[in-house]
């Protein structure tokens, strides 16, 4: 297993108003990034109960490749409730199985064959799964094709300033919305300038290659150094918006990982999320006309 691309974290069941979902951000990473015929591997833990069984089972089904240990607790949930603008209300259960992926003799053998990694800040809440998800980077080959992406992913108050830092030290292309980045720049002083100026400094501050900024229905941009690419949001038939920033992100570093240019990664990102939006749940199947 050479040029894996790997999403790192939390994988768990969303209890939507309809029943349970498999979900869980580096979940759907993975799986939307194998539809388009690269090698991907989900890395989690899940707890020795039903739940877990399950997500295993899945995942076999898919033919979605994992490194998912069995830990003694629970397998995570998330209480989903979506509101009339289509928009998902998370409630996050705590001291669950995710927040405790052990760093394993596997999961450093993956980590040397990794070409792309994505990781986000919720499943560093917890130090246990913190502390592998940054022994797994640090394992990753060093060279300039290798993509640390980090999904900042704000939520119920999991995160604090240093999470954040040290992540963004750590990747070199950064995902964030444009809610999120209010947020962070609260948190690191420069509050009172606009979104591409603070999407500029965040950009130099971390040395990144890439930052990715998405901002709803208006639209959203990629900066690389000395450009930016925007794209308008397509307007379409929301049935819900689990998981469509996921695949945005799988669609885009999968065209990045296969020559494409920054434009083109871009618009296909933006096709691919916006058609996740229009069916239920975050793990549809791509059309063909999409994942081509």
């Amino acid at each position: 297993m050479n040029n894996l691309v790997v999403g790192m974290g939390e994988a768990l069941w969303d209890v939507l108003p309809e029943g349970k979902k498999i979900g869980g951000a580096p979940a759907n990473f993975a799986y939307h990034v194998s539809q388009f015929g690269l090698l991907s591997c989900v890395v989690s833990a899940i707890g020795d109960d039903a739940l877990g069984n399950e997500i295993i089972s899945n995942f076999t089904s898919k033919g979605l490749n994992h490194q998912i240990d069995k830990v003694p607790y629970p397998t995570g949930t998330v209480q989903v409730e979506i509101d009339q603008a289509g928009i998902p209300q998370y409630e996050i259960k705590e001291n669950v199985a995710w927040d405790n992926i052990p760093y394993t003799t596997a999961l450093e053998t993956i980590a040397k064959s990794t070409k792309a990694v994505c990781f986000g800040s919720l499943a560093q809440r917890n130090v246990v799964s913190r502390e592998t998800i940054g022994r797994f980077i640090d394992a990753m080959p060093k060279n300039d094709g290798t993509l640390i992406v980090f999904d900042v992913n704000l939520r119920q108050g999991f995160y604090n300033k240093d999470i954040l830092c040290n992540s963004m030290k750590r990747c070199n292309i950064l995902k964030i919305n444009d809610e999120e980045l209010v947020t962070v720049s609260r948190m690191f002083g420069y509050p009172g300038i606009d979104l591409q100026d603070k999407c500029w400094i965040l950009m130099g501050k971390y040395n990144l290659k890439m930052l990715i900024l998405t901002c709803g229905i208006n639209g959203s941009y990629v900066f690389t150094p000395g450009n930016v690419s925007f794209q308008p949001t397509p307007t379409v038939e929301v049935a819900d918006t689990v998981g469509a920033g996921d695949s945005f992100t799988a669609a885009f570093i999968a065209s990045v990982l296969k020559g494409k240019s920054v434009t083109e990664a871009h618009a296909l990102a933006v096709r691919t999320s916006a058609y996740v939006c229009t069916q239920k749940g975050a793990m549809p199947v791509l059309p063909a006309e999409i994942t081509g």
